[in-house]
């Protein structure tokens, strides 16, 4: 996809040494802008200085916690557009350090917005949401108008995020925009812990051959996006000043179940597939089926995804397989 409109931009990624962040840091600079990363490299939320290794020289690294008010406030300035990477991700260690959660993704998102606010209210602000923030499906699909019911801490305080950046967007005329994302994999993403996806965690399990466990049937349904179309409808919502305001849903066309993804992910990639009985921590906090709708953001930017699935679980094995040692 073409983002020649960020050449000559000034790009901010905050989390930009994580799974996302570094691949919207990649393509930014092959379309040109001029890119800094804003990361504490917190070990619980995957930051990997590996990601940019390729192109270390050609950003600008601040390594800073979006729990430092002033940090912010002087990385956003004279920037054109912020991306919001930063979060502690973990669902499980959210549930376990609650106050955490609350400090990185509560906190540290309004410690962004008001630096935004005082300093550069002229930027395009793009803040990564997250599917899991909705609950359990109510009816036969999930849209960004679908009620909110979250049943852990991480998926609450998201939820609790992107309605400050829309307050910050309505009260002070600030031009943001939520994309809301679901189950991302491929390069770059931490595959040695459960923390950071469970496909991710899965794919990592396959690369070292070893058994994936699916719990229960898995029979549950889900949206999976390769991380190359994520990205590249942060970077359209980030170009479009329609999507100010707006809170976007960027998912892959079709679900599937995690059982059907698992398979084709131990026939692509290898690892052996086994069915465990449910951990009460984890079934306490499982949503069941998620069929969510892409429709918004294809009629609003024209975005759909590129990437079919299995081709995608492809590509996420060409990468690990020349760089597993960085990962694991």
């Amino acid at each position: 996809m073409n983002h020649d409109r960020l050449a000559g931009k000034k790009v901010l990624i905050t989390g930009g040494l994580g799974f996302i962040g570094s691949t919207l840091a990649l393509q930014s600079l092959k379309a040109g802008a001029e890119v800094t990363i804003y990361d504490c490299l917190d070990p619980r939320s995957g930051g990997n200085m590996y990601n940019i290794y390729e192109f270390r020289d050609k950003v600008t690294i601040t390594l800073n916690d979006v729990r430092n008010f002033e940090g912010l406030c002087a990385a956003v300035l004279h920037k054109d557009i912020i991306f919001n990477c930063a979060a502690y991700t973990s669902h499980p260690n959210a549930m376990k350090e609650p106050l955490i959660d609350i400090d990185v993704n509560c906190k540290g998102t309004i410690n962004l917005l008001e630096a935004i606010r005082r300093f550069n209210p002229e930027t395009k602000l793009v803040h990564i949401g997250t599917s899991t923030q909705i609950g359990k499906m109510h009816g036969s699909v999930v849209d960004e108008f679908h009620s909110e019911f979250p049943m852990d801490m991480y998926s609450a305080n998201k939820s609790a995020s992107e309605k400050y950046v829309m307050i910050y967007g309505s009260a002070y005329k600030l031009r943001t925009t939520v994309v809301r994302l679901a189950n991302n994999f491929g390069p770059r993403s931490c595959i040695k812990s459960a923390d950071f996806g469970f496909i991710n965690f899965f794919i990592g399990l396959a690369l070292q051959n070893k058994s994936i466990p699916i719990f229960g049937d898995g029979l549950q349904l889900r949206n999976f996006s390769y991380v190359e179309d994520s990205v590249n409808a942060l970077i359209l919502a980030a170009l479009k000043e329609e999507t100010n305001g707006n809170v976007l849903f960027a998912v892959s066309d079709s679900q599937y179940s995690i059982k059907d993804v698992t398979i084709w992910l131990s026939e692509i990639i290898g690892g052996e597939v086994r069915f465990v009985p449910w951990p009460e921590e984890r079934k306490s906090i499982e949503v069941g089926d998620a069929k969510i709708s892409n429709e918004k953001i294809k009629k609003m930017l024209g975005w759909a995804p590129e990437y079919n699935l299995k081709d995608a679980l492809k590509l996420t094995n060409d990468y690990y397989r020349k760089c597993l040692d960085k990962y694991l």
